[in-house]
């Protein structure tokens, strides 16, 4: 079975992403957009991931708990898991090894978390857009041991990535990689049609994803996943992470 899916989505709680990005509005338009497997990735923090889930729920959508973590090098990377509790505990180990740099919305923006019903919550305090304390391959290991999926985020972009603040896709416990471009050939001497250089990415799976900070960006960038005969969800409706780190290990290199 080959399914579509976007493992990186903002909402409301990341500074840059748009008040109008409820968890029910980014359901509500994935399933539109023939999306059946999301992940909510704001910026070092889950919050919205409870509301999330409930949303993708009702629209027959499996979802996916993430967060966009942004590491000591300043690299962004996706952490996936099937359940809210791990990502959310996740995420507070992240707020407490990001600096004390509060947000101010007026200037950097708004980082609201909300119910199901779209109800505010309440608002982060510390900017979530910051670098907490945890190396890229420290983070990842973290990640694996609470059984998720790790994924350095669009390492072909020339800012807060890991080709940006490293120099070129570097060796480790990776799942897979994001790109926003899928590389035409395996040369990474020659620039792509849209002018960017190419870069090597070393033979790890490679995924793209909106990055969705708007609504007229979800899905913009969805991949193609394909299950094979493992059925997606187990029991209990979650994820099953084994069947998607087989999906993963067939999509293009």
């Amino acid at each position: 079975m080959i399914i579509r899916a976007d493992f990186h989505l903002h909402s409301c709680l990341s500074p840059c992403g748009d008040l109008s990005m409820s968890p029910r509005t980014i359901a509500a338009l994935l399933a539109e957009r023939g999306v059946a497997l999301a992940a909510l990735t704001d910026h070092n923090s889950a919050l919205n991931v409870p509301a999330f889930f409930a949303a993708c729920r009702e629209r027959g959508i499996a979802p996916l708990a993430g967060i966009e973590a942004q590491t000591s090098e300043e690299c962004h990377a996706l952490c996936l898991f099937s359940d809210a509790e791990t990502a959310l505990a996740l995420g507070e180990e992240l707020y407490d090894l990001m600096p004390p740099v509060m947000n101010i919305p007026e200037k950097t923006g708004d980082q609201v978390y909300v119910d199901e019903n779209d109800d505010i919550l309440g608002e982060v305090d510390k900017y979530l857009v910051t670098s907490a304390e945890i190396g890229l391959e420290e983070l990842a290991r973290r990640v694996h041991d609470l059984g998720g999926l790790f994924i350095p985020a669009h390492v072909d972009r020339p800012s807060f990535s890991m080709t940006s603040q490293l120099g070129f896709v570097v060796d480790g416990p990776w799942d897979a990689l994001e790109v926003v471009r899928m590389p035409a050939d395996a040369n990474p001497a020659e620039p792509d049609p849209g002018g960017a250089p190419r870069i090597d990415t070393r033979g790890y799976p490679l995924t793209t994803s909106s990055d969705a900070h708007y609504p007229e960006h979800v899905a913009r960038r969805a991949f193609d996943l394909d299950l094979g005969e493992e059925p997606l969800l187990d029991g209990a409706g979650r994820v099953r992470m084994e069947a998607l780190r087989a999906a993963l290990a067939r999509r293009p290199r």
